[in-house]
């Protein structure tokens, strides 16, 4: 059973915006850290975002802090990714996990950003 299942990814424009969503399942959603991931044709997987279990805490990598803003709604066991400001450098699969190394990510949402 996957207990976490991304969505909304697409193909943008630079400047461009998507949201990304990931429900959760088969565990206690709102006592567990969230993390987005990504990784990049070519490239490893690399942390972007974080949020704590209550949502007052968030976390980002330096290249896309202020432009990418991570959220959740406990009561809907989702986790969301808001991208905007979007660049052809974050082209990638994205992924959410319950870890902040990615070992229990989902299958994953593709974004695409080219002119």
């Amino acid at each position: 059973e996957r207990q976490l299942v991304e969505s909304g990814g697409g193909s943008v424009q630079p400047g461009g915006s998507l949201r990304l969503s990931c429900a959760a399942s088969g565990f206690t959603f709102s006592t567990y850290w969230m993390y987005w991931l990504r990784q990049a044709p070519g490239k490893g997987l690399e942390w972007i975002s974080s949020i704590n279990d209550d949502g007052d805490n968030t976390y980002y990598k330096a290249s896309v802090k202020g432009r990418f803003t991570i959220s959740r709604d406990n009561a809907k066991n989702t986790v969301y990714l808001q991208l905007n400001s979007l660049k052809t450098e974050d082209t990638a699969m994205y992924y959410c996990a319950k870890d902040s190394k990615g070992g229990t990510r989902g299958q994953g949402t593709q974004v695409t950003v080219s002119s």
